[in-house]
This record gives C-alpha cells, structure tokens and sequence, in this order.
C-alpha cells in the first residue's frame, strides 16, 4: 500500500512540484494539508483522480497515518508548523531557510529577523544528500537546500577540496535564475510588466544563500562573491563561477576531479572538457550538470539545475525516499 505523505504550502509552486512529483510516485500518495482555508482553488479535469485534504494540525494528521510532511513554505511559516509537528513524531521535510543555518545568530544575520528554535536548528540534517547521505535516513527535520547553493555548492566543494582552487584570488559567482525562484506570491519585482524584456542584479553582496554555500564548499565569505540575477524564464538556474587555479590544471582535469567526487551519484551529470550545459538539459529533472573550461591560470564552471527541481520539489523528495527506505532515485527517473 501506498504511504501517505502530506504537504503544506501545495498551492505554491513549490507544493504544486511536489505533488506533480509524488502523484507519479510508486510508494506513497500525495494528501494535502489544508494550512489557509482562504484561497481559491485551481480547476482539475473531468475524471482526474482526487487528491486527499486533511486538515493542517498534528491530531488529524497522525489519524491520517501520515508519517512525513514536507513544509513548501515561507521560513515564518514553517517555524511556526515545525514544533508542533516534530512533538507529535512526525518526520520533516522543510524547503524553506527556516533551519539550514545551524545557529540562530546566522540566520538573523542574513534572514534579519528572529529565529526562537535554536534547539531545532542545531538538530535539521542540511538534505544536500551528495554530501550529506549517511545523515539523511535518522533526521526528525530534514532542512532542504536553497536552489542557488544547491548549484554551487555541488560545484565548488569538490575543487575546494581537491585544492584546485586559489582561494587568495577569490572566487566568483554569477548567478541567474527564473522567475519562479521567487515563489508564487504576487509582488512588484515579479510583475509580467517588470520581469518581461528585463534582467536584473538583487541582494547584491548580502543574499541570503550566501552562507549555505560557505557552509557546504569551505570558503570564507572574504573569498566567495555572488551575485543573483533574475532572468525572464519561468523555471531553472544557471551559475557560473570564475576563479583562478592554485596550480597547473585542465579542464580535463576538474572534470576528473568531478568524476571522481560523483562517481556513483545518480543526479549529478559531467560535460566533456570545455562544453556546457544550458537550462533545457534539466528542465524539469532532478539532475545538476556541470561543465568546464580553463585558459592559462584562469577557470570558469558552469553549473545548471531546475530550481524547482533539484532546487526545491525533487530534492525533497530524494531526500524523503533516504528517510522512508525507498531507493534513492524512485518518483525522480
């Protein structure tokens, strides 16, 4: 029989991801849990299947045998939710920044506001399973990645690691992303009107996923700058990053070093050297392509995933498949 898991947040884009996902999902169903009761819902074709509704509070949904609810979210949300879900047993999946930065004094830096669950925040295994597999299965709250981190860290840790990188000279990020990155409320940055024939910088220097990829590649904030910028597609994100080598090196070599940290990785891809992926090769997939090339000293890797996907939604649910025992890739292929 199925397992039925529950989703907060499903009329975001996010939550509709989530559900689009699971819905094809061998093992488990889909039920939506009810948080706001004031919005109006979207029209289904004559004779598609009925997606089950509970009501968003621990007692029903523990009736409802549901054992794992991911929270697609606004961080103040999902501080409220997580609490109350975690007392009653249930497993957590939470896609917002709520508990990713591991203490309450970094995320008020970058989130400027108050945290108040600093015992949760130290508890949330950070669900970037490539790094973080063995930590996965056990966790009570799993803090899913940011989608910008997700595409850098993937990129940078594996060179860091391996030296590759002159962290002196710093390192460069260039960042864009579509439209849906910033969710589905309305606001004026994301109007047709503003978005349409545009392309824009924000958060410059002070973006709150800065962190995340300090915390996962093991580069200082001194030597790591990004930028993210706003494109006029609707889904995936491409970042380039620019540093200098530390010593002789090819592309051939990153590449190299690539397949060697991902080999066995299911979602991870590696381009040949001195080729590139775009956004339509992971558009609506799960995966995180990677491609490079180096002139002299001089390095530059782009990395390339759909940020709901691998950034948000696909994620969740790789990491939901370690927590319940299913295979890895199951619902993702």
């Amino acid at each position: 029989m199925a397992i039925p898991v529950g989703i907060v947040g499903f009329r975001g884009y996010s939550g509709l991801e989530l559900q689009r996902i699971l819905e094809r999902h061998p093992h488990v169903e889909p039920v939506l849990l009810e948080h706001r009761h004031d919005a109006a819902e979207g029209a289904r074709p004559r004779g598609a299947r009925p997606v089950r509704r509970v009501n968003c509070a621990p007692g029903p949904i523990v009736e409802a045998g549901i054992p794992l609810v991911f929270l697609a979210t606004p961080q103040e949300v999902s501080l409220e939710l997580t609490p109350a879900l975690i007392e009653a047993g249930l497993k957590v999946v939470d896609l917002s920044g709520a508990f990713r930065l591991r203490t309450e004094e970094n995320y008020t830096r970058w989130y400027k506001e108050p945290h108040g669950q600093g015992a949760l925040m130290a508890e949330a295994v950070y669900g970037l399973p490539e790094f973080y597999r063995d930590k996965v299965p056990a966790a009570r709250l799993l803090s899913n990645p940011g989608c910008y981190p997700t595409a850098a860290s993937l990129a940078l840790r594996p060179l860091v690691a391996a030296g590759l990188v002159d962290r002196q000279a710093g390192v460069v990020c260039d960042a864009k992303s579509g439209v849906s990155g910033a969710g589905r409320k309305p606001s004026l940055r994301t109007h047709f009107c503003e978005v349409s024939e545009n392309f824009l910088a924000y958060s410059v220097l002070e973006h709150r996923h800065v962190p995340e990829v300090l915390m996962n590649s093991g580069l200082r904030e001194a030597e790591f700058s990004f930028t993210a910028q706003l494109i006029p597609i609707h889904r995936g994100i491409l970042e380039t990053i620019y540093f200098r080598l530390s010593r002789p090196a090819s592309a051939a070599d990153i590449v190299a070093c690539y397949e060697s940290a991902y080999s066995g990785e299911p979602f991870v891809r590696v381009y040949d050297p001195g080729k590139f992926p775009d956004v339509h090769g992971v558009a609506r997939t799960n995966f995180c392509d990677l491609g490079a090339s180096v002139s002299g000293n001089r390095a530059v890797v782009v990395s390339v995933i759909d940020n709901l996907v691998k950034g948000a939604a696909g994620q969740a649910v790789q990491n939901m498949n370690l927590m319940l025992g299913f295979a890895e890739t199951e619902g993702l292929l």
